[in-house]
């Protein structure tokens, strides 16, 4: 018999979430084929069995987190299995128990519609549901998301500057790549904001590999756009919709979403005059572009209609102070006006 237990996933990482099972109990295995699909930095890893034989025991519900080392599969001989885990009549894993006796919910009562009759999360959910509700556990991408956005709020001081730039000069059909480029060459000269504050250090970083916010149906993902100093525009905009087509497909690997010095966000036609983005810790600093449209300005003394939109720049400041934002945002409006 062989228990699968929660593996290390590196990062620091200590815990992770079931998305989804590929295996029923019952059915016969081979060593190395798909056997679940865990939830970590964003992504999903398909981890293959370690061994062969019968799955013998599921023990951990889809959408579950757990620590690492838990055991989550039996995998073997299922007489041994069941001597050492008598059935039980009532079958949940320890999270459905805790959550049942949180919410007063009988499991006995209750008739389970997961793997081999087990009751599931939400059967006991379901089972306190009033009429006219629908309940649905945060689960994946959300549920990491609302973690990072409670951790935003709770610990990073964050402020934000605002200015327009006039984009007369720039190819909107290309708007993220130049602004990529042009955001990372700004970079080079306000190192304080291309910077990670890790513990009581800020460490400094000399590559620009920047984040790229992406909306998909399970929620905002910021997969990294590497070198954007030294690469080509073109080079830069193949690369957002490779990751981005890829984001919304599910199909990143976990080192794509890893290592970005500074992140940009921008929604397009869903930016809005101007909204707060949130860092994208440990980074110090994220660059928001919104929504770009003709406005009436004056230049050399008369009123003419230009494509206008605000830049915002929201940062730590714990390792940012304002002057250093403006000064970073201000340079790179100049290089955007410019052409650059």
């Amino acid at each position: 018999m062989y228990e699968f237990k929660l593996p290390d996933l590196g990062e620091g990482l200590t815990e992770g979430e079931v998305a989804r099972w590929l295996v029923r109990e019952g059915e016969e295995i081979a060593e190395d084929q798909p056997l679940v699909e865990l939830q970590t930095d964003k992504t999903t890893v398909e981890i293959p069995s370690p061994a062969a034989g019968r799955v013998t025991r599921i023990l951990v519900a889809e959408g579950d987190i757990v620590p690492v080392g838990t055991t989550l599969v039996v995998i073997g001989d299922e007489a041994a299995a069941a001597d050492e885990r008598p059935e039980q009549r009532v079958q949940a894993t320890p999270l459905v128990r805790r959550l049942a006796g949180e919410l007063g919910v009988e499991l006995g009562a209750l008739a389970g519609s997961g793997p081999g009759g087990r009751i599931t999360e939400a059967d006991v959910r379901a089972a306190t549901t009033s009429a006219g509700e629908r309940r649905e556990r945060l689960r994946g991408v959300r549920r990491q998301a609302a973690e990072h956005l409670m951790r935003a709020h709770r610990e990073i001081p964050a402020v934000t500057y605002v200015e327009e730039c006039d984009f007369s000069r720039v190819d909107l059909g290309r708007l993220l790549p130049v602004v990529l480029r042009a955001a990372a060459l700004t970079l080079r000269a306000h190192p304080d904001l291309n910077a990670r504050l890790e513990g009581d250090e800020i460490v400094y970083l000399e590559r620009y590999d920047l984040g790229v916010a992406v909306q998909t149906d399970d929620g905002l993902v910021v997969p990294v756009v590497r070198g954007c100093d030294v690469r080509a525009i073109e080079e830069l905009r193949a690369d957002v919709e490779d990751l981005a087509a890829r984001a919304r497909a599910g199909k990143l690997a976990p080192e794509e979403l890893r290592g970005s010095t500074f992140s940009v966000t921008s929604a397009g036609k869903l930016g809005g005059l101007f909204v707060t983005p949130l860092i994208n810790a440990p980074e110090v600093a994220i660059l928001g572009v919104h929504r770009i449209g003709p406005r009436a300005v004056v230049v050399d003394g008369a009123i003419v209609v230009r494509p206008v939109g605000n830049l915002s720049v929201t940062f730590d400041h714990r390792a940012v102070d304002g002057a250093m934002a403006a000064a970073f945002a201000l340079d790179l409006i100049a290089r955007l006006e410019a052409g650059e």
